[in-house]
């Protein structure tokens, strides 16, 4: 696929997915069939292409302390990027109500071609998690999701993700950079 947008691939070895942004190309696997039939079709692989550079750490650390200063209140911003300068930007969402357990916002404004690439919010003192409500908001999504926890601490939690039209990926551990750029500097 050479543009955005989404379709679902009939192979050799199953159903998959195949959705394309502008700043990722993924194709997974969505069903198998249980029935040995002659599909006139070649084989598929899962696939994921990211389209834009690595997200900027230095951004991760400013939604970190975005969180810092929100808590103990939830609170979200997005990390968007535009394909034609290919820059990266935080942008703060708007905040509809928050509590130290919850949040609802409405999306920030993009400027140009931005598209939303990760999706961050906070969980004020409490661990990094995706819980059944992100999973219910997520589920029709294609982004990255972020959660910064344990938003007291000098090192606060992280939970990143995939999401990918109710296809959830979450990442064992957040690179190394995220943890340096969300630590509390020490004063000298």
């Amino acid at each position: 696929m050479l543009t955005a947008g989404e379709r679902l691939l009939i192979a050799e070895n199953g159903v998959f997915l195949e959705v394309r942004r502008p700043w990722l190309s993924l194709v997974r696997q969505v069903a198998e069939f249980n029935v040995r039939t002659a599909i006139p079709y070649g084989r598929v692989t899962p696939s994921t292409r990211l389209l834009c550079e690595t997200i900027p750490a230095d951004l991760v650390g400013a939604f970190a302390e975005m969180a810092r200063k929100a808590h103990p209140m939830e609170t979200g911003a997005w990390i968007v990027w535009s394909p034609s300068t290919q820059a990266f930007r935080l942008a703060p969402v708007g905040i509809v109500t928050h509590t130290g357990g919850s949040l609802k916002y409405q999306p920030p404004a993009l400027a140009g071609d931005e598209v939303l690439v990760m999706d961050c919010h906070s969980h004020g003192r409490h661990p990094a998690y995706f819980s059944s409500t992100d999973n219910d908001d997520d589920r029709h999504d294609v982004k990255m999701a972020l959660v910064i926890g344990n938003c007291d601490r000098s090192t606060p939690s992280i939970a990143v993700r995939l999401c990918a039209k109710g296809i959830f990926e979450e990442t064992e551990r957040a690179p190394a950079s995220w943890y340096q750029a969300v630590r509390v500097r020490e004063a000298a």
